[in-house]
């Protein structure tokens, strides 16, 4: 029929809000069940599927909307936290919280001797 399979096409946003980093793709027609997070050695990979809403028994006439397996891998640099991600699904959108790591936070150091006590910004 003419139609050339290719990749299915997962758009992506991705900011710092805060303590946190968001990451945001866009999802349209994915049912929830389908999408599968995993995250191995600081890659996060996101997979998710779209099947045809439509049966077998029609006859296309344009077909232009990816179908099939989507799939994006993300490096989650030392500075963030992979054990606390936070994901929801809303209106086709699938949202990511990273949070950034404790340990990747400023931090205030004291210093003993002397008179009193003093503080540095480390």
């Amino acid at each position: 029929n003419g139609t050339a399979s290719r990749p299915a096409v997962m758009p992506m946003d991705a900011y710092r809000a805060g303590t946190e980093y968001v990451v945001q793709f866009d999802l349209p027609g994915v049912a929830p069940d389908s999408i599968d997070l995993d995250v191995e050695r600081n890659v996060l990979t996101v997979k998710a599927e779209r099947t045809p809403s439509y049966g077998d028994d029609v006859e296309l006439q344009v077909v232009e909307r990816p179908r099939g397996v989507f799939s994006r891998q993300l490096f989650l640099g030392d500075t963030l936290d992979p054990d606390r991600i936070e994901a929801s699904y809303d209106a086709g959108v699938l949202t990511l919280r990273v949070p950034i790591a404790e340990k990747a936070k400023p931090r205030k150091i004291e210093i003993t001797g002397g008179e009193a006590p003093k503080q540095i910004h480390a």
